[in-house]
């Protein structure tokens, strides 16, 4: 039998014609990486390959690393294999890997979204005879609104609290969603206030993108600085000590679990406003479809439900065991600075 061009191991998902792991889980010699979020790109390896938009962000969290940097669609070759990058539009620098060896193409999202974010560059569809996909959000209840509708309902929150003299609290991880909810909040209304980790990780990426002013809260920050301004947190300063200086506040999280109402309840958020940087079903089914491949592999999410619904449909569809993690539930941690969407 055929050795399969990409194989899943102990390790990641390992490339044995080149010699090469594609967001490895557990250090290995070289790795091709899809993003910056942590369960992606982790620290270890000795050689570090991805989108050159990503490299500041990834030595932001894991330090100084060797690490060189491609375009999207430049073609380069180990091993007599060839690999691109392509647009996924999860988050900032996130690139879907695509394999060739021998006319046979394999496609490895990572993470992603087909809804342009205005900060990512915009998922672009790879036609491959097999399809690695997440399907963190693949249930068909999981269904998004287009962002400009979350957004104007997120601006009205934040308007209505500070006529009210409350201060608005709103969670979102600190490396992709931050930015994202950055971008589109209406800064007439007024400060946007932001956690260090957020802060530090928006600095990173201010050169690359076009961010609003924000004003890091500090030791000498007071509550009545805060009244009426909105403050971008991380999902793991709820609940501590740091958010009491936010008193009298409304909190709000920014997630794709808030499709729930039971979600919400078990965080204790005020509002919930349903924004994810990864695919709803109806967005994963597009994105499959347009890359003409019949093999499917799922790696993380709904997995079992998913990939049955894919071979109801026709397709060769199988899970596989990973350690990503997609858009985490109720225990919701922001990692070293380096979030989930």
């Amino acid at each position: 039998m055929q050795t399969p061009l990409l194989v899943f191991n102990e390790n990641g998902i390992y490339c044995k014609a080149a010699d090469v792991y594609i967001d490895p889980w557990r250090p290995v010699n070289k790795a091709i990486i899809s993003h910056g979020h942590a369960d992606h790109s982790r620290w270890g390896h000795k050689q570090y390959i991805t989108h050159h938009t990503n490299i500041p962000i990834i030595k932001h969290r894991l330090g100084e690393i060797n690490v060189s940097g491609k375009s999207y669609d430049e073609t380069f070759t180990i091993n007599n294999v060839k690999f691109s990058l392509h647009p996924a539009g999860h988050i900032i620098g996130s690139s879907q890997i695509r394999v060739e060896h021998k006319g046979e193409v394999w496609v490895f999202t990572g993470d992603y979204k087909i809804e342009d974010d205005g900060i990512s560059q915009v998922f672009e569809p790879v036609r491959c005879h097999t399809f690695i996909t997440e399907c963190t959000f693949g249930l068909p209840p999981f269904k998004w609104e287009p962002q400009e509708l979350v957004f104007n309902n997120i601006n009205t929150w934040w308007d209505t609290n500070k006529s009210e003299g409350k201060t608005s609290v709103l969670f979102g991880y600190s490396l992709g969603k931050a930015q994202r909810l950055l971008k589109h909040l209406d800064s007439s209304i007024g400060k946007i206030y932001t956690h260090g980790a957020i802060e530090n990780m928006t600095e990173v990426i201010r050169p690359m993108i076009d961010l609003p002013d924000t004003t890091l809260i500090t030791k000498e920050t007071k509550k009545t600085d805060l009244l009426g301004h909105i403050v971008l947190a991380p999902p793991s300063a709820h609940g501590s000590t740091w958010i009491r200086k936010m008193v009298p506040y409304v909190t709000a999280s920014a997630s794709g679990w808030m499709t729930f109402r039971g979600a919400r309840r078990r965080r204790a958020i005020d509002k919930g406003f349903v924004l994810s940087d990864h695919c709803d079903w109806q967005g994963l089914l597009t994105a499959i479809k347009a890359t003409e491949a019949h093999k499917i592999i799922c790696t993380h999410g709904y997995t079992d439900i998913f990939s049955r619904y894919l071979r109801e449909q026709g397709y060769d569809a199988r899970t596989e065991k990973t350690q990503y993690e997609g858009e985490l539930t109720d225990s919701e941690v922001d990692k070293a600075d380096g979030g989930k969407s």
